[in-house]
């Protein structure tokens, strides 16, 4: 993924210029917690219809905040002229239940920080909150979301007089200079890491190792995560410009905005280990000396020794470097077991410099990772060639996706899939760390996900008791979430093609990740369908305008997701059902039950239910309209999210789905067949890998 003005200097057009200036008229109280408090002509009084609205507000950013993966909560109560809008976000590295316990205690604090104000916004370490008679849920420019900064200036000690960095001269520009440099490196970066690489948390640690003796700096950034991130990059950019203006000798600020936020200082003030580390920019600074040389001999005499020793040096790094250059290339890297994209390789990978922190492998480091590809480090058989499991010289756990020669994936469907993943960040998307290309072998690395993909489970009759309603639940809702994200969030508007349950990996927590993009088409915006000639995908999880005349969009892959759902509340294959009655399919046999009210008999007979029935029955019914004959009449996913998520909302009556009379069976998807001219169908083993 590009990166935007971020990496390239804090570009600010003029515009920008006096959104700053307007933003630093405010006059927040500059202490624990900091506050904005709106304007004091505007109040509400106790027990005022505001007042009821604003309790009730209260509790549900508490209970919705703790609850939200991504801790972010929003909310209106009441009606106009009383509503009362909210918005509560911890940060990103905290549990629920402080979580939980910031937002009460914010909530709480913003009423008696600004008494009686309509529209107060405060910030705790662990969280910030902001409630107002004005809706300012959905900022559609630059002046809103910056509304308001807090610059805390010193916030390691507000009395104190010492440097940044212990031991610098103030008195010295060059080291003044070097480590504004410094600073501004490393939050331009960690800017960069929480706008684009960070996932829906939109939330970064970094830290910096300067050397010299210096310690160590430590950065964290954070967006709100309803943020695009092209909104969030600009909301980080303006606030960091005014950072390095502020900071200057002090051993740590914040720059506080309700929508984002930046910090540092020389202590890590966050928990775990930092989510990247950053190079300095500059070598560490170093101390002029207590009794610097005067005078020109001495001066001369200094010259005459170090030029000649510089340009030895210079020498001297040349030869090492192309003497270097040629070991590599004559038997690979055996010390570093992996190394950034260069410019040329990003140029033929059609991807952006760095894009993703994406990783080039040399082949033997492949060999090495995997032990020469054997039996015992194999996971399963993917769609186009083995998959196994690896580990690099430094202990990362990967997962090697090594293309075979025979199958229908060529050197462009291989790019294709590189390029495609690189470019998407979810939390509900497989990671891709790397991929290798040295002459017939192509190979894709990811991160290795210990709990294999939800067809290990799910169709097992002993291991589907570990998926437990509620876990199943939340898997269905993080699908949903990822395809929402490839159809109308990313970047690139991206239809997967494949979805099914070999290609839902689940990470150490089971939570869902869709793998396997080497089918999936980049859709252009103005674009609703494409037609293909050559038919690519899975029996049984595929839509019947693409199965019949090639034509696909976003639909196609919502049908997917409503058989893979009916699987997922059944425990049963859609191409694997006996002959039972009336029904032919998963499908028709689902919407038979449905139509006769039986529809707990289409649930997997290993879950408790008694507690869940109103939650099963909305999926099933969600599922049934996904898989509806007719491509109009599906939802898209931002139908089906808000579905799932919402209990309140009316759903349609499913009609007659497709293949009501047909039948798939498992032999029909299981077995490969040679393409023909016109159809070239994947068909991947739907057994565990």
């Amino acid at each position: 993924m590009g990166r935007v003005p971020l990496l390239t200097g804090w570009n600010i057009s003029p515009i920008m210029m006096v959104i700053i200036l307007l933003t630093l008229l405010f006059t927040p109280i500059a202490a624990q917690p900091w506050r904005i408090c709106g304007d004091a002509a505007t109040n509400y009084t106790t027990n005022s219809t505001f007042h009821t609205n604003l309790e009730v507000l209260s509790t549900k950013l508490t209970d919705n905040a703790s609850r939200n993966p991504s801790h972010l909560a929003t909310a209106s109560v009441g009606a106009a002229p009383d509503t009362v809008y909210g918005l509560a976000l911890c940060r990103g590295d905290v549990n629920a239940t402080v979580c939980s316990a910031c937002v009460a205690t914010a909530a709480r604090g913003a009423q008696q920080l600004c008494p009686f104000s309509v529209d107060a916004t405060v910030f705790y370490p662990a969280c910030r909150l902001r409630f107002s008679n004005k809706n300012f849920l959905h900022p559609d420019d630059y002046s809103q979301i910056v509304d308001g900064v807090v610059n805390t200036m010193n916030t390691t000690d507000t009395t104190n007089t010492e440097p940044l960095l212990p031991g610098w001269d103030p008195g010295n520009a060059e080291s003044i200079a070097s480590i504004t440099q410094i600073i501004r490196a490393m939050l331009k970066e960690t800017a960069w890491q929480a706008a684009y690489n960070s996932g829906a948390l939109m939330f970064a640690t970094g830290r910096m190792d300067v050397g010299g003796g210096f310690p160590p700096l430590y950065s964290m950034a954070q967006c709100v995560p309803s943020l695009t991130h092209r909104d969030c990059s600009s909301c980080l950019q303006v606030i960091g410009f005014m950072a390095t203006d502020n900071f200057a000798g002090r051993q740590g600020g914040r720059l506080l905005a309700l929508w984002c936020n930046l910090r540092f200082e020389t202590a890590q003030f966050y928990s775990d280990h930092p989510m990247v580390t950053i190079e300095s920019p500059v070598k560490a600074i170093v101390q002029p000396a207590s009794r610097p040389v005067h005078g020109s001999k001495n001066k001369w005499g200094i010259i005459k020794v170090l030029v000649p020793l510089l340009a030895a040096i210079v020498v001297l790094v040349i030869s090492f470097t192309l003497i270097r250059q040629r070991c590599i290339k004559g038997k690979g890297s055996q010390h570093k077991a992996k190394m950034n994209v260069k410019e040329d390789e990003a140029i033929v990978w059609g991807l952006d410099e760095r894009s993703s922190g994406f990783m080039v492998y040399d082949f033997s480091q492949i060999l090495d990772a995997t032990a020469n590809f054997s039996e015992e480090n194999k996971l399963g058989q993917g769609g186009f060639g083995p998959v196994y499991k690896g580990r690099l010289s430094d202990g990362l756990e990967i997962a090697v996706k090594r293309l075979a020669s025979h199958s229908g994936q060529g050197v462009t469907q291989f790019k294709n899939e590189v390029q495609l993943i690189a470019k998407l960040q979810h939390t509900n998307l497989v990671r891709l760390l790397g991929c290798c290309s040295q002459e017939e072998e192509k190979i894709l690395i990811y991160e290795y996900l210990p709990n294999k993909s939800l067809d290990f489970f799910i169709f097992d009759e002993t291991r589907r008791a570990l998926l437990c309603w509620s876990r199943r639940l939340a898997i269905i809702e993080g699908i949903a979430q990822g395809l929402l994200y490839l159809h109308k969030h990313s970047r690139l508007r991206v239809i997967h093609r494949d979805l099914k349950a070999s290609n839902i990996l689940l990470d150490c927590e089971m939570n869902p990740k869709i793998s396997d993009f080497g089918l999936a088409r980049i859709f252009s915006k103005n674009e609703m369908e494409l037609n293909t000639e050559r038919i690519v995908g899975t029996y049984g999880y595929m839509a019947p305008e693409y199965a019949s005349e090639g034509l696909f969009s976003i639909k196609s892959d919502v049908f997917s997701f409503g058989v893979l759902t009916l699987e997922i509340v059944s425990g049963k294959r859609s191409s694997g059902l006996h002959q039972h009655g009336e029904f032919i399919n998963l499908l028709g046999h689902a919407w038979q039950l449905w139509k006769d009210g039986r529809w707990l008999e289409v649930v997997d007979s290993s879950l408790a239910v008694e507690d869940h029935t109103l939650e099963i029955m909305r999926c099933i019914n969600v599922a049934l309209l996904c898989v509806q004959e007719n491509a109009a009449h599906r939802p898209n996913m931002s139908d089906v999210v808000a579905m799932l998520s919402s209990e309140s909302m009316m759903l349609l009556e499913p009609k007659e789905p497709a293949y009501f009379y047909i039948r798939v069976t498992e032999e029909d998807t299981s077995v490969a067949t040679e393409p023909s001219c016109l159809t070239d169908m994947t068909m991947s083993a739907l057994h565990g890998r």
